[in-house]
């Protein structure tokens, strides 16, 4: 069962238009929650809201946050959106959106064409936290290509959470979003992966694609107990729509787990037991020959080179590209500069993309 708290929201400290980040007092407490205007609608100081508390009671990695889940002080609400696809089907805050499916959609018959992705690249990604950087990757090669973001469910599910589109969109490096599955809030809404990635290339005529589940993966230490093998289920669907799927490998030699040091066992299991069709694996070329040692051996005693194509890309010009614009980034609480092979790693995929196409 959810943990619910009643509280009063004291300050709106900050609001765009998909969201607000309030302080509210729970029993005499002050903290912080967030609310989706599409769930709950605006709130205002001194309203009297119920939240869900279990994350944070928990411990978990939602930032600190609760979320509201009702405003007790608006007796009414409306849904005014159109479409009739249910996201997040048979809970409370289920949702109605317009897919690009539905016959209503204005995108309907673009995705009813629809019969291959014609080989372009779709950069797939282990964590939310490599979008940014590979997208650095690309524009550090060419930033003039149309790149949209294909959001899976397999985080966060509102797109609204993710201040890496935030930024994204700020900057203009996105041609657009499209959330699949429970996932929602893209500028386009899909029932699923095929769809969504129809809907990138048909609607929003990207010349890369890049798929990744939002912030906060669930991992538990377990070969299968992680939401990180829809990698391998998103290479399988790109190779079937007729892309060119692209695996950016999760790479870290400062994770002091021994599962994650180097290349994490969860690349290595959907490489080996996930992925049944061929992808393009791309590392980066490391200047320090202990690491560079290490890399290579874990390539080899996996046999990972035996089933996909694995590469080497000069990652540094995209990590160049990342630094200038001075952006906050990190992984697992690490930064770039703490977790530098993580982030090379993943330019290193963006520049080789992007010179495919």
């Amino acid at each position: 069962m959810i943990r619910i708290r009643t509280g009063k929201v004291l300050e709106i400290i900050e609001e765009n238009i998909n969201m607000q980040i309030v302080n509210v007092e729970i029993d005499g407490i002050n903290a912080r929650a967030i609310n989706y205007f599409s769930l709950t609608g605006r709130v205002d100081i001194d309203d009297i809201v119920q939240l869900n508390t279990t994350a944070v009671n928990l411990g978990l990695g939602t930032g600190g946050y609760h979320f509201i889940i009702a405003n007790l002080r608006r007796k009414k609400t409306e849904c005014n959106s159109r479409g009739h696809i249910i996201k997040m089907r048979y809970t409370p805050q289920q949702i109605k959106v317009l897919a690009v499916e539905e016959p209503d959609s204005p995108y309907y018959e673009d995705i009813k064409k629809f019969n291959s992705l014609n080989n372009i690249p779709v950069l797939i990604g282990f964590l939310h936290s490599m979008v940014l950087p590979a997208l650095a990757g690309v524009r550090a090669v060419n930033d003039k290509l149309k790149i949209s973001y294909v959001m899976t469910d397999g985080g966060a599910l509102p797109i609204y959470f993710s201040n890496t589109v935030n930024i994204l969109k700020k900057e203009r490096w996105l041609t657009g979003t499209v959330t699949v599955g429970h996932a929602f809030g893209g500028e386009l809404e899909a029932i699923n992966i095929y769809s969504g990635l129809a809907a990138a290339y048909s609607v929003q005529k990207a010349d890369i694609i890049i798929v990744a589940m939002g912030p906060g993966n669930v991992g538990t230490g377990t070969e299968l107990g992680t939401t990180a093998l829809e990698v391998g289920q998103i290479v399988n669907t790109v190779h079937s729509l007729g892309g060119q799927p692209i695996v950016i490998p999760r790479l870290s030699f400062q994770d002091q787990r021994h599962r994650h040091y180097g290349i994490s066992h969860h690349v290595i299991t959907v490489l080996k037991k996930i992925a049944l069709a061929k992808s393009t694996v791309v590392f980066p070329q490391l200047d320090d020959s202990n690491k560079k040692n290490i890399l290579s051996d874990q390539i080899s005693n996996s046999k990972i080179g035996n089933l996909h194509n694995i590469v080497f890309e000069n990652g540094y010009a995209g990590l160049t590209y990342l630094q200038n614009h001075k952006f906050e980034l990190s992984t697992m609480g690490r930064g770039v500069q703490q977790d530098t092979e993580f982030f090379l790693a993943c330019c290193a995929a963006g520049s080789y993309t992007a010179k495919l196409v």
